[in-house]
């Protein structure tokens, strides 16, 4: 198998510029070189995940896996996950939620919509660093969709 084959086309979904900061830190702190799309809102990431008006999605649409906060304005987390689900060209993307909502009503709802994983943003950076290379090495094993 090519190494090409196992890129994944990772869209972070996160509105505090700080934190979207952090995670290209974290990708280059661990060499994670996959693509790193970013959308900070709900609408805007539906919009980069869709071929719309003839023109192919920005969000290659194999190996895609998505990083969702879920306070953002416009469009909530939990709001973007309902209607993912219920596109039937994205329902299948896998998605893992990097929040700090800590609340049960958040959790159990990511979870009923299907999330690989919830996840509470780490406080310092070597602990985000440390959690982003985790997941690198989990998803790189995985098969996706």
């Amino acid at each position: 198998m090519q190494v090409q084959e196992r890129v994944i086309n990772i869209l972070l979904v996160e509105d505090d510029e700080a934190d979207v900061m952090n995670v290209r830190r974290a990708f280059k702190k661990n060499n994670i070189t996959n693509p790193l799309y970013v959308a900070t809102n709900g609408i805007e990431a539906l919009s980069m995940l869709r071929s719309e008006g003839g023109n192919p999605a920005i969000v290659p649409p194999t190996r895609r896996l998505i990083l969702l906060d879920l306070n953002m304005p416009k469009m909530s987390g939990i709001e973007f996950l309902h209607e993912l689900r219920t596109d039937p060209e994205l329902r299948k993307t896998p998605v893992i939620v990097l929040t700090t909502s800590n609340q049960d009503k958040d959790r159990v709802e990511a979870y009923n919509l299907n999330v690989a994983g919830y996840i509470l943003k780490p406080v310092t950076f070597t602990n985000f660093a440390e959690t982003m290379a985790t997941l690198n090495r989990y998803w790189m094993l995985c098969e996706l969709p």
